[in-house]
Protein backbone atom coordinates (compact mmCIF):
# COMPACT_ATOMS: atom_id res chain seq x y z
CA UNK A 1 0.00 0.00 0.00
CA UNK A 2 1.48 3.32 -0.99
CA UNK A 3 1.76 6.29 1.34
CA UNK A 4 0.42 9.42 -0.32
CA UNK A 5 1.68 12.94 0.17
CA UNK A 6 -1.48 14.00 1.97
CA UNK A 7 -1.28 11.09 4.38
CA UNK A 8 2.36 11.83 5.16
CA UNK A 9 1.59 15.51 5.59
CA UNK A 10 -1.11 14.75 8.15
CA UNK A 11 1.23 12.44 10.04
CA UNK A 12 4.16 14.87 9.99
CA UNK A 13 2.05 17.82 11.13
CA UNK A 14 0.63 15.88 14.09
CA UNK A 15 4.03 15.26 15.70
CA UNK A 16 4.83 18.92 16.65
CA UNK A 17 1.57 19.14 18.63
CA UNK A 18 3.43 17.49 21.51
CA UNK A 19 5.94 20.35 21.71
CA UNK A 20 3.19 22.96 21.71
CA UNK A 21 1.38 21.12 24.51
CA UNK A 22 4.59 21.05 26.58
CA UNK A 23 4.81 24.84 26.23
CA UNK A 24 1.18 25.26 27.33
CA UNK A 25 1.83 23.02 30.35
CA UNK A 26 4.89 25.08 31.28
CA UNK A 27 2.88 28.30 31.12
CA UNK A 28 0.20 26.79 33.36
CA UNK A 29 2.90 25.66 35.77
CA UNK A 30 4.15 29.24 36.12
CA UNK A 31 0.62 30.54 36.75
CA UNK A 32 -0.18 27.81 39.28
CA UNK A 33 3.07 28.49 41.13
CA UNK A 34 1.43 31.51 42.74
CA UNK A 35 -1.51 29.51 44.09
CA UNK A 36 -1.48 27.91 47.57
CA UNK A 37 -0.95 24.16 47.47
CA UNK A 38 0.90 24.42 44.14
CA UNK A 39 1.71 20.76 43.60
CA UNK A 40 -1.90 19.73 44.34
CA UNK A 41 -3.20 22.11 41.69
CA UNK A 42 -0.65 20.84 39.18
CA UNK A 43 -1.78 17.25 39.72
CA UNK A 44 -5.44 18.25 39.63
CA UNK A 45 -5.20 20.26 36.41
CA UNK A 46 -3.43 17.33 34.73
CA UNK A 47 -6.65 15.31 35.12
CA UNK A 48 -8.52 17.60 32.72
CA UNK A 49 -6.65 16.79 29.47
CA UNK A 50 -6.68 13.11 30.45
CA UNK A 51 -10.47 13.24 30.85
CA UNK A 52 -10.86 15.04 27.52
CA UNK A 53 -8.65 12.47 25.81
CA UNK A 54 -10.67 9.62 27.33
CA UNK A 55 -13.92 11.08 25.98
CA UNK A 56 -12.41 11.68 22.53
CA UNK A 57 -10.99 8.15 22.43
CA UNK A 58 -14.53 6.81 22.78
CA UNK A 59 -15.40 8.69 19.58
CA UNK A 60 -12.30 7.54 17.70
CA UNK A 61 -13.14 5.24 14.74
CA UNK A 62 -11.35 1.97 14.03
CA UNK A 63 -8.64 1.96 11.37
CA UNK A 64 -9.83 1.35 7.77
CA UNK A 65 -7.50 -1.62 7.51
CA UNK A 66 -9.06 -3.36 10.53
CA UNK A 67 -12.57 -2.63 9.25
CA UNK A 68 -11.76 -4.15 5.85
CA UNK A 69 -10.50 -7.30 7.51
CA UNK A 70 -13.79 -7.57 9.40
CA UNK A 71 -15.82 -7.13 6.21
CA UNK A 72 -17.06 -3.64 7.15
CA UNK A 73 -15.98 -2.06 3.89
CA UNK A 74 -18.54 0.75 3.81
CA UNK A 75 -17.37 2.04 7.22
CA UNK A 76 -13.74 1.88 6.09
CA UNK A 77 -14.50 3.82 2.91
CA UNK A 78 -16.42 6.45 4.89
CA UNK A 79 -13.38 7.04 7.11
CA UNK A 80 -11.01 7.20 4.14
CA UNK A 81 -13.26 9.77 2.47
CA UNK A 82 -12.58 12.13 5.40
CA UNK A 83 -8.81 11.81 4.96
CA UNK A 84 -8.39 11.99 1.20
CA UNK A 85 -9.59 14.12 -1.66
CA UNK A 86 -11.95 12.66 -4.25
CA UNK A 87 -9.06 12.16 -6.69
CA UNK A 88 -7.06 10.12 -4.16
CA UNK A 89 -9.91 8.20 -2.55
CA UNK A 90 -10.39 5.51 -5.20
CA UNK A 91 -6.65 4.85 -5.38
CA UNK A 92 -6.43 4.45 -1.61
CA UNK A 93 -9.40 2.09 -1.47
CA UNK A 94 -7.96 -0.03 -4.27
CA UNK A 95 -4.50 -0.06 -2.67
CA UNK A 96 -5.99 -1.13 0.67
CA UNK A 97 -7.90 -3.98 -0.96
CA UNK A 98 -4.83 -5.19 -2.83
CA UNK A 99 -2.67 -5.04 0.29
CA UNK A 100 -5.07 -7.20 2.31
CA UNK A 101 -5.53 -9.63 -0.58
CA UNK A 102 -1.77 -9.97 -0.97
CA UNK A 103 -1.40 -10.78 2.73
CA UNK A 104 -4.04 -13.48 2.50
CA UNK A 105 -2.69 -15.04 -0.69
CA UNK A 106 0.96 -14.97 0.39
CA UNK A 107 0.34 -17.07 3.49
CA UNK A 108 1.99 -14.32 5.52
CA UNK A 109 -1.20 -13.46 7.36
CA UNK A 110 0.35 -12.14 10.55
CA UNK A 111 -2.84 -10.69 11.92
CA UNK A 112 -4.29 -14.20 12.28
CA UNK A 113 -1.23 -15.50 14.12
CA UNK A 114 0.16 -14.58 17.47
CA UNK A 115 2.94 -12.10 16.79
CA UNK A 116 5.94 -12.19 19.11
CA UNK A 117 9.44 -10.80 19.04
CA UNK A 118 10.91 -13.99 17.56
CA UNK A 119 8.37 -13.90 14.72
CA UNK A 120 9.19 -10.26 13.99
CA UNK A 121 12.94 -10.79 13.97
CA UNK A 122 12.67 -13.60 11.43
CA UNK A 123 11.90 -11.01 8.75
CA UNK A 124 14.99 -9.14 7.55
CA UNK A 125 13.02 -5.99 6.72
CA UNK A 126 11.20 -5.92 10.06
CA UNK A 127 14.37 -6.68 12.02
CA UNK A 128 16.31 -3.86 10.37
CA UNK A 129 13.33 -1.55 10.71
CA UNK A 130 13.12 -2.30 14.43
CA UNK A 131 16.84 -1.69 14.87
CA UNK A 132 16.46 1.72 13.23
CA UNK A 133 13.18 2.65 14.93
CA UNK A 134 13.97 1.42 18.44
CA UNK A 135 17.53 2.76 18.22
CA UNK A 136 16.28 6.23 17.33
CA UNK A 137 13.85 6.26 20.26
CA UNK A 138 16.54 5.12 22.70
CA UNK A 139 19.08 7.69 21.51
CA UNK A 140 16.37 10.36 21.57
CA UNK A 141 16.17 9.91 25.34
CA UNK A 142 19.80 9.14 26.14
CA UNK A 143 21.10 12.40 24.66
CA UNK A 144 19.37 13.95 27.67
CA UNK A 145 16.38 15.84 26.28
CA UNK A 146 13.97 15.10 29.10
CA UNK A 147 16.51 15.96 31.76
CA UNK A 148 16.55 19.44 30.22
CA UNK A 149 12.74 19.54 29.93
CA UNK A 150 11.97 18.03 33.37
CA UNK A 151 14.80 19.62 35.35
CA UNK A 152 15.29 22.92 33.52
CA UNK A 153 14.59 24.98 36.70
CA UNK A 154 17.14 22.85 38.57
CA UNK A 155 19.70 23.20 35.75
CA UNK A 156 19.19 26.96 35.80
CA UNK A 157 19.92 26.94 39.54
CA UNK A 158 22.97 24.73 38.96
CA UNK A 159 24.14 27.41 36.52
CA UNK A 160 24.21 29.95 39.35
CA UNK A 161 20.73 31.49 39.60
CA UNK A 162 19.59 31.40 43.23
CA UNK A 163 15.95 32.47 42.89
CA UNK A 164 13.32 29.76 42.37
CA UNK A 165 11.12 32.25 40.56
CA UNK A 166 13.92 33.24 38.18
CA UNK A 167 14.70 29.58 37.54
CA UNK A 168 11.07 28.79 36.69
CA UNK A 169 10.73 31.81 34.40
CA UNK A 170 13.96 31.05 32.55
CA UNK A 171 12.92 27.41 32.14
CA UNK A 172 10.00 28.63 30.00
CA UNK A 173 12.60 29.47 27.35
CA UNK A 174 13.37 25.79 26.82
CA UNK A 175 9.69 24.88 26.50
CA UNK A 176 9.11 27.73 24.04
CA UNK A 177 12.10 26.82 21.88
CA UNK A 178 11.04 23.17 21.92
CA UNK A 179 7.59 24.11 20.61
CA UNK A 180 9.09 26.43 17.98
CA UNK A 181 11.57 23.81 16.81
CA UNK A 182 8.88 21.17 16.38
CA UNK A 183 6.93 23.57 14.16
CA UNK A 184 10.06 24.34 12.12
CA UNK A 185 10.48 20.63 11.40
CA UNK A 186 7.22 20.68 9.40
CA UNK A 187 8.85 22.91 6.79
CA UNK A 188 12.10 20.95 6.48
CA UNK A 189 11.17 17.29 6.96
CA UNK A 190 10.06 16.73 3.35
CA UNK A 191 12.55 19.16 1.83
CA UNK A 192 15.77 17.92 3.40
CA UNK A 193 14.76 14.37 4.25
CA UNK A 194 14.63 12.57 7.56
CA UNK A 195 18.25 11.46 7.71
CA UNK A 196 19.80 14.84 6.90
CA UNK A 197 17.67 16.43 9.60
CA UNK A 198 18.80 13.80 12.11
CA UNK A 199 22.47 14.25 11.22
CA UNK A 200 22.36 18.05 11.51
CA UNK A 201 20.38 17.75 14.75
CA UNK A 202 22.82 15.34 16.40
CA UNK A 203 25.88 17.34 15.33
CA UNK A 204 24.32 20.45 16.89
CA UNK A 205 23.31 18.54 20.02
CA UNK A 206 26.85 17.18 20.47
CA UNK A 207 28.38 20.66 20.05
CA UNK A 208 25.84 22.20 22.46
CA UNK A 209 26.50 19.54 25.10
CA UNK A 210 30.24 20.10 24.70
CA UNK A 211 29.65 23.82 25.25
CA UNK A 212 27.57 23.11 28.38
CA UNK A 213 30.28 20.78 29.66
CA UNK A 214 32.89 23.52 29.33
CA UNK A 215 30.65 26.15 30.95
CA UNK A 216 29.78 24.03 34.00
CA UNK A 217 33.40 22.88 34.36
CA UNK A 218 34.61 26.49 34.43
CA UNK A 219 31.84 27.44 36.85
CA UNK A 220 32.81 24.63 39.24
CA UNK A 221 36.53 25.46 39.05
CA UNK A 222 35.86 29.13 39.87
CA UNK A 223 33.45 28.49 42.74
CA UNK A 224 33.70 31.15 45.51
CA UNK A 225 35.52 30.11 48.67
CA UNK A 226 33.95 29.56 52.06
CA UNK A 227 34.99 32.18 54.61
CA UNK A 228 35.69 30.76 58.06
CA UNK A 229 35.20 34.22 59.56
CA UNK A 230 31.87 34.75 57.84
CA UNK A 231 30.68 31.25 58.74
CA UNK A 232 31.67 31.68 62.40
CA UNK A 233 29.26 34.62 62.69
CA UNK A 234 26.43 32.07 62.63
CA UNK A 235 27.92 29.72 65.25
CA UNK A 236 25.98 31.31 68.07
CA UNK A 237 22.70 30.13 66.58
CA UNK A 238 24.17 26.75 65.55
CA UNK A 239 23.54 27.47 61.88
CA UNK A 240 27.05 26.76 60.63
CA UNK A 241 27.50 23.59 58.60
CA UNK A 242 28.48 20.88 61.11
CA UNK A 243 30.83 19.12 58.68
CA UNK A 244 32.61 22.27 57.45
CA UNK A 245 36.40 21.59 57.63
CA UNK A 246 37.43 25.21 57.09
CA UNK A 247 38.95 24.94 53.59
CA UNK A 248 35.90 24.34 51.44
CA UNK A 249 34.66 26.27 48.48
CA UNK A 250 30.96 26.64 47.61
CA UNK A 251 30.82 23.45 45.51
CA UNK A 252 32.28 21.36 48.36
CA UNK A 253 29.87 23.02 50.78
CA UNK A 254 26.88 21.96 48.68
CA UNK A 255 28.26 18.42 48.26
CA UNK A 256 28.38 18.28 52.05
CA UNK A 257 24.57 18.73 52.12
CA UNK A 258 24.86 22.31 53.33
CA UNK A 259 23.89 25.67 51.86
CA UNK A 260 26.03 28.59 50.72
CA UNK A 261 25.20 32.12 51.86
CA UNK A 262 26.84 34.47 49.35
CA UNK A 263 28.72 37.53 50.55
CA UNK A 264 26.72 40.73 50.76
CA UNK A 265 29.65 42.56 49.12
CA UNK A 266 29.49 40.41 45.99
CA UNK A 267 28.27 36.93 45.20
CA UNK A 268 31.69 35.79 43.90
CA UNK A 269 33.45 36.77 47.15
CA UNK A 270 33.94 34.27 50.02
CA UNK A 271 30.69 33.49 51.84
CA UNK A 272 29.31 31.33 54.65
CA UNK A 273 28.65 27.58 54.63
CA UNK A 274 25.55 26.92 56.73
CA UNK A 275 23.43 23.91 57.64
CA UNK A 276 20.70 23.56 55.06
CA UNK A 277 17.28 24.41 56.46
CA UNK A 278 14.68 27.13 56.85
CA UNK A 279 16.48 28.74 59.80
CA UNK A 280 19.76 29.20 57.93
CA UNK A 281 17.92 30.27 54.79
CA UNK A 282 15.98 32.88 56.76
CA UNK A 283 19.10 34.17 58.51
CA UNK A 284 20.96 34.49 55.21
CA UNK A 285 18.15 36.26 53.40
CA UNK A 286 17.55 38.42 56.46
CA UNK A 287 20.91 40.04 55.69
CA UNK A 288 19.82 40.52 52.04
CA UNK A 289 22.21 37.84 50.84
CA UNK A 290 21.63 35.15 48.22
CA UNK A 291 21.06 31.58 49.43
CA UNK A 292 22.32 28.69 47.25
CA UNK A 293 21.51 25.01 47.74
CA UNK A 294 21.75 23.52 44.21
CA UNK A 295 24.39 25.50 42.37
CA UNK A 296 27.02 28.07 43.26
CA UNK A 297 27.33 31.73 42.27
CA UNK A 298 28.80 31.93 38.79
CA UNK A 299 29.75 34.45 36.14
CA UNK A 300 28.86 31.86 33.51
CA UNK A 301 25.15 31.50 34.26
CA UNK A 302 23.98 33.23 31.09
CA UNK A 303 26.38 31.17 28.99
CA UNK A 304 24.76 28.04 30.41
CA UNK A 305 21.36 29.38 29.33
CA UNK A 306 22.75 29.99 25.83
CA UNK A 307 24.02 26.40 25.76
CA UNK A 308 20.63 25.05 26.82
CA UNK A 309 18.90 27.18 24.18
CA UNK A 310 21.25 25.92 21.45
CA UNK A 311 20.69 22.35 22.61
CA UNK A 312 16.90 22.70 22.27
CA UNK A 313 17.18 24.57 18.94
CA UNK A 314 19.18 21.72 17.43
CA UNK A 315 17.33 18.87 19.13
CA UNK A 316 13.71 19.78 18.55
CA UNK A 317 13.45 19.92 14.72
CA UNK A 318 15.47 16.72 14.29
CA UNK A 319 15.76 14.26 17.15
CA UNK A 320 12.61 15.66 18.73
CA UNK A 321 10.26 14.81 15.87
CA UNK A 322 11.98 12.61 13.27
CA UNK A 323 12.19 9.39 15.38
CA UNK A 324 8.39 9.39 15.69
CA UNK A 325 7.95 10.08 11.97
CA UNK A 326 10.41 7.35 10.95
CA UNK A 327 8.63 4.87 13.22
CA UNK A 328 5.35 5.71 11.50
CA UNK A 329 6.83 4.97 8.06
CA UNK A 330 9.43 2.25 8.33
CA UNK A 331 7.38 -0.82 9.29
CA UNK A 332 5.14 -2.95 7.05
CA UNK A 333 1.49 -2.00 7.48
CA UNK A 334 0.52 -5.41 8.85
CA UNK A 335 3.02 -5.05 11.72
CA UNK A 336 3.08 -1.30 12.24
CA UNK A 337 1.02 -1.39 15.44
CA UNK A 338 3.19 -4.04 17.10
CA UNK A 339 6.52 -2.55 16.00
CA UNK A 340 5.43 0.98 16.85
CA UNK A 341 4.43 -0.23 20.32
CA UNK A 342 7.84 -1.82 20.84
CA UNK A 343 9.59 1.41 19.81
CA UNK A 344 7.35 3.53 22.06
CA UNK A 345 8.03 1.20 25.00
CA UNK A 346 11.77 1.50 24.40
CA UNK A 347 11.38 5.29 24.34
CA UNK A 348 9.60 5.57 27.67
CA UNK A 349 11.75 2.97 29.44
CA UNK A 350 14.81 4.95 28.32
CA UNK A 351 13.12 8.14 29.49
CA UNK A 352 12.55 6.59 32.92
CA UNK A 353 16.20 5.56 33.23
CA UNK A 354 17.58 8.95 32.19
CA UNK A 355 15.12 11.03 34.22
CA UNK A 356 15.62 9.00 37.40
CA UNK A 357 19.41 9.00 37.17
CA UNK A 358 20.08 12.65 36.26
CA UNK A 359 20.11 14.21 39.74
CA UNK A 360 22.07 11.26 41.15
CA UNK A 361 24.66 11.68 38.38
CA UNK A 362 25.04 15.42 39.00
CA UNK A 363 25.66 14.73 42.69
CA UNK A 364 28.02 11.82 42.05
CA UNK A 365 30.18 13.07 39.17
CA UNK A 366 29.16 16.72 38.76
CA UNK A 367 27.05 18.60 36.24
CA UNK A 368 29.83 19.04 33.69
CA UNK A 369 30.65 15.32 33.53
CA UNK A 370 26.96 14.47 33.27
CA UNK A 371 26.57 16.68 30.20
CA UNK A 372 29.79 15.25 28.80
CA UNK A 373 28.29 11.75 29.08
CA UNK A 374 25.22 12.91 27.14
CA UNK A 375 27.53 14.44 24.54
CA UNK A 376 29.44 11.18 24.04
CA UNK A 377 26.14 9.32 23.65
CA UNK A 378 25.03 11.85 21.02
CA UNK A 379 28.20 11.08 19.01
CA UNK A 380 27.35 7.37 19.12
CA UNK A 381 23.81 8.31 18.10
CA UNK A 382 25.18 10.17 15.08
CA UNK A 383 27.18 7.10 14.01
CA UNK A 384 24.07 4.95 14.48
CA UNK A 385 21.99 7.24 12.25
CA UNK A 386 24.67 7.27 9.54
CA UNK A 387 24.94 3.48 9.50
CA UNK A 388 21.57 2.01 10.45
CA UNK A 389 18.81 4.50 9.61
CA UNK A 390 17.52 4.58 6.00
CA UNK A 391 16.18 7.67 4.26
CA UNK A 392 12.41 7.23 3.83
CA UNK A 393 11.70 10.55 2.13
CA UNK A 394 9.57 10.12 -0.99
CA UNK A 395 9.41 6.32 -0.73
CA UNK A 396 6.32 4.13 -0.82
CA UNK A 397 5.89 1.54 1.89
CA UNK A 398 6.79 -1.29 -0.49
CA UNK A 399 9.97 0.55 -1.52
CA UNK A 400 11.03 0.99 2.11
CA UNK A 401 10.49 -2.72 2.77
CA UNK A 402 12.53 -3.70 -0.29
CA UNK A 403 15.30 -1.31 0.70
CA UNK A 404 15.50 -2.80 4.20
CA UNK A 405 15.62 -6.31 2.76
CA UNK A 406 18.33 -5.37 0.29
CA UNK A 407 20.91 -3.70 2.49
CA UNK A 408 21.99 -3.48 6.09
CA UNK A 409 24.02 -0.26 5.99
CA UNK A 410 22.66 3.13 4.93
CA UNK A 411 25.63 5.48 4.88
CA UNK A 412 24.32 7.61 2.01
CA UNK A 413 21.81 10.26 2.99
CA UNK A 414 22.29 12.90 0.31
CA UNK A 415 20.16 11.35 -2.44
CA UNK A 416 16.70 12.58 -3.37
CA UNK A 417 14.77 9.69 -1.87
CA UNK A 418 14.42 7.70 -5.09
CA UNK A 419 13.48 4.09 -4.60
CA UNK A 420 16.68 2.07 -4.29
CA UNK A 421 17.42 -1.01 -6.28
CA UNK A 422 18.14 -4.23 -4.51
CA UNK A 423 21.82 -5.12 -4.83
CA UNK A 424 22.53 -8.36 -6.70
CA UNK A 425 23.38 -11.55 -4.78
CA UNK A 426 22.39 -9.97 -1.45
CA UNK A 427 25.42 -7.66 -1.40
CA UNK A 428 25.45 -4.96 1.23
CA UNK A 429 25.09 -1.51 -0.28
CA UNK A 430 26.87 1.30 1.50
Amino acid sequence: MRCTASKKKIRVEQVPCCGRCVLIASLYREELRRAPGTWRWMLGVACLPALIQFILMLLLPESPRWLYRKGRESEAEAILSKLYSTDELEMEIQALKESIQNESSSGDNHHQKKVNVVTLLQSTAVRRGLIAGVGLQVFQQFVGINTVMYYSPTIVQLAGFASNRTALLLSLVTAGLNALGSVVSIFFIDRTGRKKLLVVSLVGVAVSLGFLTAVFHEAASRSPAVSVTDTSRFNGSSLACPSHPGKWDCAECLRGSCGFCASSAGKMLPGACLAEGDAAKGACRGERRLWYTRGCPSRFGWLALVGMALYIIFFSPGMGTVPWIVNSEIYPLRLRGVCGGIAATACWVSNLIVAQSFLSLTRAIGTSWTFLAFGVISVFGLLFVLVCVPETKGLHIEDIEKMLEGRALHLKFWNNGAAPKKPPHGDVET
